[in-house]
């Protein structure tokens, strides 16, 4: 029983063998809690509550579609948003970024962002279904161009990427709008129709939201925008987030974060926990890489609470343990507190082994030593 004794002894022994992380790379903060996993791969994650049923979007072919009971898990794969290529006639139309789903007046939409990395030759381009499953969704092709396209020589199109849609309607008003940008200008908001259109009326308001104005890098983007009486708040990802294997990590706290900034009014000014303006260069940090597990959270959406459930703030983000490429990007979440108006993200019920995946193999390791010294007395 020799060999099987040493056998399980190396298979402990590798499982438990760990890496080390730079810790000028890799934060071990504990100011932000551990997420709650969502246990599947997902990149720039959309969650659309519906029916009973979680609906999941994310960057890749067509706009995948998951559904799910419950955020963990797990994750049935329906199908796709579209049926062929985007008919936007840009680069990666057959791999649209950044989905965002919302059913309006009786009908869902999708919008998505057909783009590429360090481009502004980008669209956002939208499609719509009356039904959320695979199989009825009609492409409408682009709504905003920037670069280059109908519309792109305009204000706020001129100065702007064309990604990273996000809808939003105003509570107090009623009206759709639609916030989008990454790098360059910014992150702005405009103004929809009621057959989402984007609105071109003279009486039109554009707003700035999120600026780096003394910045030669300016990473902010990811917009999102909730409200919670009496706040409207702006939430942003801010720093790098991916290609980490082609462009290396980026010094600690410079990698993806989700930050935001609130105000009372849709129209801004949206201001941080400093008082800074977000067009100032502001946006307090909501949620970063933790405990050496988490790494470069972004691309985040808020659920809205129900009755018997907090609001959650979902995102994507690395787990040191599976690693670093585009496609090992985690769904996570987490439940949202509020204090003093500003929401703070709230820690696992259970969290002590949530993040690790060879957790269980290494207790079959110890089962399997335990096994082989019984067997050999």
């Amino acid at each position: 029983m020799m060999h099987i004794t040493l056998l399980g002894l190396v298979l402990w022994l590798y499982l438990t063998a760990a890496t080390p992380l730079d810790s000028n790379t890799f934060s071990d903060t504990t100011d932000y809690p551990l997420p709650n996993p969502g246990n599947v791969a997902a990149h720039d994650p959309n969650i659309l509550e519906y029916n009973n049923f979680f609906y999941l979007f994310k960057g890749g072919i067509r706009v995948p579609i998951f559904r799910a009971t419950k955020l963990d898990g797990p994750w049935e794969k329906l199908g796709t948003v579209l049926n062929h290529p985007s008919v936007v006639q840009k680069q990666n139309r057959k791999r649209p970024w950044a989905p965002m789903v919302t059913l309006w007046n009786g009908r869902f939409y999708c919008f998505y962002s057909v783009s590429q990395p360090g481009k502004r030759n980008s669209a956002i381009g939208l499609a719509s279904s009356e039904s959320i499953e695979p199989g009825g969704w009609t492409d409408h092709g682009a709504l905003i161009h920037t670069g280059t396209g109908k519309g792109s020589n305009a204000y706020p199109y001129n100065v702007t990427n064309a990604i990273d849609p996000a809808f939003f309607v105003d509570p107090d008003s009623g009206r759709p709008y639609l916030q989008y940008g990454s790098y360059w200008e910014g992150i702005f908001q405009v103004p929809l129709t009621d057959e989402l259109g984007v609105e071109t009326s003279a009486s039109a308001s554009v707003d700035h939201l999120v600026y780096l104005p003394d910045a030669k890098q300016k990473p902010n983007e990811g917009a999102y925008m909730s409200y919670r009486a009496p706040y409207y708040y702006v939430w942003f990802s801010h720093g790098q987030c991916c290609q980490f294997e082609e462009r290396g990590f980026p010094t600690k706290g410079n990698e993806y974060s989700i930050r935001i900034g609130r105000a009372t009014n849709i129209h801004g000014p949206f201001m941080d926990r400093d008082n800074t303006s977000l067009l100032d260069g502001g946006g307090s940090v909501v949620y970063g890489s933790n405990h050496k597990k988490v790494y470069a959270p972004g691309g985040l959406g808020i659920l809205p609470g129900t009755g018997d459930r907090a609001d959650v703030l979902y995102y994507h983000y690395h787990n040191t343990s599976i690693g670093f490429k585009p496609g090992d990007a985690q769904l996570g979440w987490n439940y949202l507190d509020y204090i003093d108006g500003w929401p703070v993200p709230r820690a696992p019920e259970s969290h002590s082994t949530s993040l690790n995946p060879s957790y269980h193999l290494k207790l079959l390791a110890m089962l399997y030593l335990a096994i082989s010294f019984i067997a050999t007395v």
